[in-house]
């Protein structure tokens, strides 16, 4: 399994695209902590609120960087901090989708988070049950197939962002 800068080098290494599929409702995260306690706060978040300077370094390389994000609501104070971040990620070039399992069977999805690089490589992630990352586990080759599908049929199914926002906020 992959973790720390290991994991942190395929956001190096890709060459077009880094499909990401979330699952979990919370996201223990060390990093973000404090930023999460402004924002439930109702604290100003700062500049790189409105354009993620990680996204923004891939993109502008002329990578893609899709995400869907299949939620329930209503959310969790960690999704609230997420999703009103993602803004910020749109501007700086990610795509992000959203499938609300209160409004959409999506039992056929699978229910853990994976990254599709380059639509040749799948890492499956693997968190503990407060939702602190483990690591990044390399599936094999044949499960490709099946994972390239999980990504085309969330795809499909996701609304965008805005229009999931302006519904929900």
């Amino acid at each position: 399994m992959l973790a720390g800068e290991a994991f942190g080098q395929l956001f190096e290494s890709f060459e077009q695209s880094a499909f990401r599929l979330e699952t979990l409702a919370v996201y223990d995260v060390e990093e973000e902590a404090e930023e999460v306690a402004r924002f439930l706060a109702g604290e100003p978040m700062g500049p790189e609120w409105d354009d993620n300077p990680w996204v923004r370094a891939m993109t502008t390389r002329g990578k893609q960087v899709p995400r869907v994000h299949v939620l329930t609501s209503p959310l969790t104070d960690y999704l609230r901090y997420e999703l009103a971040a993602y803004p910020g990620n749109i501007t700086a070039g990610e795509t992000i989708g959203i499938i609300d399992r209160a409004e959409q069977d999506v039992s056929d999805l699978p229910d853990h988070d994976f990254w599709l690089f380059d639509d040749q490589d799948v890492y499956r992630m693997h968190y503990t049950p407060v939702g602190a990352f483990i690591g990044a586990e390399l599936l094999p080759a044949h499960r490709l197939t099946e994972y390239q599908g999980y990504r085309d049929h969330a795809l499909a199914e996701a609304v965008p962002f805005a229009d999931y926002w302006e519904q929900h906020h």
